[in-house]
């Protein structure tokens, strides 16, 4: 057995009773994907501060084995960033906690696959195909039974599923909103003119350039979060937005300069959702996921989907989506389009049942009347 430790900052399976695999199409999963930097500050800095890139520090055993001892209960397929493990690693455990069978030494396997959006980092994601190239090849190893079980992140998840899958769990939704991290400034509003936000996300670019057309917007500020925020303390870009979700996950939240608020940055469709799917004819592993479906985030969910899939939206498109349970225990959805460059904001609201016929619809109707208002060539502007 090959057994190669990498310092990770929040997963640990040293003691813990699952295998991580690590493959790519049939070939050994490269270690360097996981031996990644992060950064750490403690509070907001001034400029002439750096942002500590440090070693992470808990162990993962990346193991490689010719021949398993026992067969895995459950094999999970994720992506191999340190969030996407994160996420896979949330999972397991609450499926131990949920089944005392998978709690056994074994019962399941982590596996990483490479996704095309992991491989390609030099272009726009929109120029290379959106967002499916996170979960296409994930998909193929569901559908081919390498995996039992996909983790996903939901707002990466295409608005349609592969013919044989089904995904009917979500995990209880993380915090939605965009944190903003920068060495030189407090907000984005206290950001000099000219300064440069990194973001490969149309959706934040189009917010900021509408609200602050002074700021200049990187496009294709791609990576894994410890990737972009070693890139901003390099000084490539003076401030960028990460979704705090994914913060938190990775335990990485001493780096949020501040959190921009719903009303100021609407977040994407999905965000902060994990999704699991499995295979259609698989009721086994669609019971052992089901145990642990958080209904109002599942409901949420479907409800921005909808108006998404209404929108055909894609990594081309800004479009933002929020629906959440208000203080009268109904269904708030807010929906918004932009044009690209940010000069144009359309924005419209829902309020109805808690209930999944209503809040399709209402996620639906939202769509629709974006659309209508929005016109032919809004999208191309």
């Amino acid at each position: 057995m090959l057994c190669a430790l990498f310092e990770m900052k929040t997963l640990c399976c040293s003691s813990a009773p699952s295998t991580l695999i690590g493959h790519v199409h049939g070939s050994s999963f490269s270690n360097s994907a996981l031996a990644l930097p992060f950064l750490k500050t403690s509070s907001f800095s001034k400029a002439s501060t750096k942002l500590r890139v440090g070693v992470t520090k808990a162990s993962v055993a990346v193991e490689q084995q010719t021949q398993q001892t026992k067969v895995a209960l459950i094999r999970i397929g994720t992506r191999g960033s340190p969030l996407a493990l994160a996420q896979a690693y949330e999972t397991r455990d609450k499926l131990m906690a949920s089944h005392s069978e998978l709690a056994e030494e074994g019962a399941i396997q982590i596996v990483i696959i490479k996704t095309t959006g992991d491989k390609i980092l030099s272009q726009p994601l929109a120029d290379i195909g959106g967002k499916g190239l996170f979960t296409k090849e994930i998909d193929e190893a569901l559908l081919n039974s390498e995996i039992d079980i996909a983790v996903h992140s939901m707002k990466d998840v295409p608005t349609y599923l592969p013919d044989g899958t089904i995904l009917p769990c979500n995990l209880e939704r993380e915090d939605v909103r965009d944190a903003f991290i920068s060495l030189s400034a407090t907000s984005l509003a206290d950001l000099p003119s000219g300064s440069v936000v990194g973001t490969a996300s149309l959706r934040r670019k189009s917010q900021i350039l509408h609200r602050y057309p002074s700021l200049t917007v990187q496009e294709n500020f791609r990576g894994n979060v410890q990737t972009r925020l070693r890139k901003l303390n390099e000084g490539v870009v003076q401030a960028t937005l990460l979704a705090l979700a994914g913060l938190k996950r990775l335990n990485m939240t001493e780096n949020v300069t501040s959190t921009l608020s719903i009303d100021d940055m609407l977040p994407a469709v999905a965000q902060g959702a994990i999704g699991i799917a499995c295979r259609s004819n698989d009721d086994k592993m669609a019971e052992y996921i089901a145990s642990l479906n958080h209904e109002e985030t599942r409901l949420a969910v479907v409800c921005e989907r909808a108006f998404l899939t209404t929108l055909d939206g894609s990594c081309r498109t800004p479009i933002a989506g929020y629906a959440c349970r208000n203080e009268d225990g109904n269904c708030l959805f807010r929906g918004l389009v932009a044009s690209p460059d940010g000069t144009r904001v359309l924005e419209t609201s829902r309020v109805g049942p808690y209930a999944v016929e209503d809040m399709i619809e209402m996620g639906k109707d939202a769509g629709k009347e974006l659309l209508s208002r929005a016109g032919p060539g809004f999208f191309s502007s």
